[in-house]
């Protein structure tokens, strides 16, 4: 794994992403926003390599040929790994971060820095966007967005913002990175600007990929975003989203049936003898 290489085959990752305009792009703010809601809306997010016990591989061919060349997704190093290679491609600046993932923690628990996303920079502009295709949740982006504070952001058919919170022992404060659910502002993630290398990525990836406590070991994730829904399948639980709020939710029947879902409607094709935890 390497955030610096930029070997990317960068034609067929703008295909993979449905891509329309210019070949190559260029390293603007229009193009970062675009590229990064054409990923969000075209890769899916899953942990099946977790799951059937194995971590993913973060060397960039392994990526490209996974998902870029197969019916397949991944889950936050996978995801922002590639991006990163195709914004570095493009000419912009990626400098990688971590953060304390918030939702689902009880207020004032402080979980490690598991999840990885992207500092951009564009040339000739001063200012720094967020950009995340790897988090999985009804609450991630859907473009890049500034990194800027106590402004509402608004990327596609979402609401986000950011917030600082003093850091006990840090050298500055916290980034918290919120969604607006509901009315009601909510917490997704924690992050300072330390910059995060390959190395380190390799560490957190392997951790949540193979420790037993890890939720990626037990429990099937997979989400697909559109810009009018959400898609998630959780276990069996399979939830869908729409913009307006309203929501549905069935459970389906069995190993079959899920491999039948994840093929139709996530776009994830897995061999048929494939058999996922319950």
């Amino acid at each position: 794994m390497d955030l610096d290489r930029t070997d990317l085959d960068i034609d067929a990752y703008l295909t993979r992403i449905g891509w329309s305009g210019d070949r190559p792009p260029e390293p603007t703010v229009e193009t970062l926003r675009a590229v990064h809601l054409a990923h969000v809306t075209s890769i899916p997010f899953e942990n099946l390599q977790p799951l059937l016990g194995s971590a993913p591989s973060l060397a960039l061919p392994d990526l490209e040929a996974k998902l870029v060349r197969g019916r397949r997704g991944g889950y936050c190093y996978e995801h922002n790994t590639l991006l990163a290679a195709a914004l570095r491609a493009l000419g912009f600046g990626i400098t990688g971060l971590a953060a304390r993932v918030r939702v689902g923690a009880e207020p004032g628990t402080v979980r490690p820095r598991t999840h990885m996303l992207l500092l951009v920079g564009i040339p000739g502009e001063p200012q720094r966007y967020i950009a995340d295709v790897g988090f999985g949740s009804i609450g991630g982006l859907l473009e890049a967005v500034p990194l800027i504070t106590d402004t509402e952001l608004r990327d596609g058919t979402r609401r986000h913002r950011y917030v600082r919170e003093p850091h006990s022992g840090g050298l500055e404060d916290l980034w918290v990175f919120q969604a607006l659910q509901d009315g009601v502002w909510e917490d997704q993630y924690a992050f300072t600007r330390e910059p995060f290398d390959a190395t380190d990525y390799e560490v957190i990836n392997w951790h949540v990929a193979t420790n037993p406590r890890s939720p990626f070991q037990h429990t099937l994730r997979a989400q697909r975003t559109t810009l009018d829904r959400h898609l998630q399948l959780s276990a069996r639980t399979l939830s869908e989203t729409h913009s307006d709020g309203t929501r549905k939710e069935r459970e389906l029947a069995g190993n079959d049936e899920v491999l039948r879902v994840l093929a139709a409607d996530f776009g994830i094709e897995l061999p048929s003898d494939t058999e996922l935890p319950a």
